[in-house]
Parts: structure tokens; C-alpha cells; sequence
């Protein structure tokens, strides 16, 4: 190759990266959207939403929030996989779609570990394992007893096959050795429902869900599903505590990019999502929520996304469980 070819190419690179580089310095120039797979109302859409509000400050730019629905999360999911990676496109991050619904969906159509970026985790919602007083149990290890006293005799509600309520319930019965019938409903709500009225005698749901009817003394709270006690419900123990050691099931909340987006990228918005959730009005409206601000570097939550991966998939192959 002639020299002012070699030339012209060496140019041609070092234009181009010096493109790159202007326009990873200037970033954002535009907003930014930040796609939830779920409908509005739930959770999701709100802590997404308080988020995008704090960083949209912090950034210069609106963090657009763009609700899309379907296949468990994995067609938004799946979309954002797809999309340029540069910082422009990003999804929330939920245990559902990035743990659960990999192994669920034959086709979900995207690799967790391969074809997203991890910005960094937002939070954790713990939940709490509550029996109706009728049931006449009143630790988790008294609930243990007797179901293996009576197996395939007592029913777990959840708010629907394949949600995290349900494999909460599965892998607690997983755990335990126990046999239970899993009575599946249109969301916690109904559910929840039937728990009260005593026709379904054990849930885990949500503990902002669960506390007013603790506390009403409605429902029993026998564990929450976390490692560490909840602020919300202090004297009620772990799972481990109560017997199950190694048992942890919460709702992990965070923000993924495609893969290939720019590191540079990558720690702007790792950068801004902290300071958001050190901001004391952000935490304060997440812990009203039932979320637990817990920031991490965009390596900690690939690590967090590959260990949960991992485990909900055992307990999914093992329970023979299907997605609706």
C-alpha cells in the first residue's frame, strides 16, 4: 500500500476517534430513553421514574421513561439488546426479565451476560413469607413441620406463574423439602384477597403489601425474603434466621445499556445514578416505595445479574416451571 494511502487511513482512524471521543465527552446531547418492560403502575414504573427524574437534573437532559409491555418484558428487553450502543437507549433492569425470564422464554432473544452493559443497581425490595393466623403456625420452622406432616395438603398463593411472588414460594418449598400447591392469581392484589379471607393459607408478597395486615394482626409474618432484617418490619427474621440458611429472594432494581456502549458512558451514567440515590429526598421516596437504595459499580451488578441468573435457573429446570 502506497504511503498517503496508509496515510489517509491513519487519518481516517485517528478522526474517528477523536469523533468518538468529542461526542463521549459532550454526552448527552439529546435525551435519553430509558425503556421499563412493564405497563405503567407497579413498582418499576415508579422507582424508574424517580430515578430518571434525578438523573435528567444531574445530566442536562430529560431521561425520557417509554413503558413496553409483553412476553414477560422480553420484547422491550430484547429491543434494547438490538439498539446502537451509545448511551441513547437503556432499559430497566429488573430480576424478572434479566434473571427469571431468560430460562422461562425459549426465545426471549437476548443473552444477559452477553448483550447488555450493567450501569449499576438502584435498589432491592425484600418480601415477606405471611401465613393466615388459621393455619395455626407461628415460626417458619412450625410451617416447615407441618407440611411435611401433611405433603401436598396446603396451598401458596402468588400473584402469578413464573412471578417473583411465585418462585419466592417455590424456592422457599425447594428449600425446605416440603410439598405445596401453588394456586396462582391475576396479580398481588387478588391474592392477597384470598390470603385475608383465610382461603389460601401462605403468600409472599411485597412487604409494603404485607405490613398494614401484619400489623392489623390480619396475617402472620413468619420471614422476610432478604439476608438482613427490613427497617419496616424489624422483629420479624430472615429466612436464615428462621432456620433456612442461604435462602435470599428480592426484587433487584438497575439500569442496563447495550453491550458496546462506551465506558466512558458507562461511568458518566454509573456516576449520576449514585449521586441520585445518595440525594436523601430520592432515598426517602424509594424506602416509602418498599425499595432499599443500594448503589454499585456497573461490575458488582453484572456480578449480582450472573449470580441471580444462576440460581433462579436451577430452580426453574428442577421445578419443571412454566412461563403463562
Amino acid at each position: 500500500m502506497r504511503w498517503w494511502k496508509k496515510f489517509a487511513l491513519a487519518a481516517a482512524a485517528t478522526a474517528m476517534t477523536a469523533g468518538l471521543a468529542l461526542a463521549q465527552d459532550s454526552y448527552p446531547t439529546r435525551p435519553i430513553t430509558l425503556i421499563v418492560p412493564f405497563p405503567p403502575g407497579g413498582n418499576n414504573n415508579i422507582i424508574a421514574r424517580i430515578l430518571a427524574e434525578k438523573m435528567s437534573e444531574a445530566l442536562g437532559r430529560q431521561i425520557v421513561v417509554d413503558n413496553r409491555a409483553g412476553a414477560g418484558g422480553t420484547l422491550a428487553s430484547r429491543a434494547v439488546a438490538q439498539s446502537a450502543p451509545d448511551g441513547y437507549t437503556l432499559l430497566w433492569g429488573f430480576s424478572g426479565t434479566l434473571a427469571i425470564a431468560p430460562s422461562l422464554y425459549p426465545n426471549a432473544g437476548y443473552d444477559v451476560r452477553k448483550d447488555f452493559a450493567p450501569v449499576g443497581r438502584v435498589a432491592t425490595s425484600p418480601s415477606a413469607l405471611i401465613v393466615h393466623p388459621s393455619l395455626g403456625v407461628n415460626s417458619v420452622a412450625e410451617l416447615i413441620a407441618k407440611a411435611k406432616a401433611n405433603p401436598g395438603k396446603f396451598n401458596f398463593a402468588s400473584s402469578g406463574t413464573s412471578t417473583v411472588s411465585h418462585l419466592s414460594s417455590e424456592l422457599f418449598v425447594h428449600m425446605a423439602g416440603i410439598k405445596m400447591t401453588h394456586i396462582p392469581y391475576k396479580g398481588t392484589g387478588p391474592a392477597m384477597t384470598d390470603v385475608l379471607g383465610g382461603h389460601v393459607p401462605m403468600i409472599v408478597v411485597p412487604i409494603p403489601v404485607a405490613h398494614g395486615n401484619v400489623r392489623g394482626g390480619l396475617v402472620r409474618a413468619l420471614a422476610v425474603t432478604s439476608t438482613t432484617r427490613s427497617s419496616v418490619l424489624a422483629e420479624v427474621p430472615t429466612m436464615a434466621e428462621a432456620g433456612l440458611p442461604g435462602y435470599e429472594a428480592v426484587s433487584r432494581y438497575g439500569i442496563v445499556a447495550p453491550a458496546g456502549t462506551p465506558r466512558p458512558i458507562i461511568e458518566r451514567l454509573n456516576k449520576e445514578l449514585r449521586a441520585a440515590l445518595a440525594s436523601e429526598d430520592v432515598r426517602k421516596r424509594l424506602e416509602t416505595d418498599g425499595a432499599e437504595p443500594l448503589p454499585s459499580t456497573p461490575e458488582e451488578y453484572a456480578a449480582e445479574i450472573d449470580r441471580e441468573e444462576t440460581m433462579w435457573s436451577k430452580l426453574i429446570k428442577a421445578a419443571g416451571i412454566k412461563a403463562e
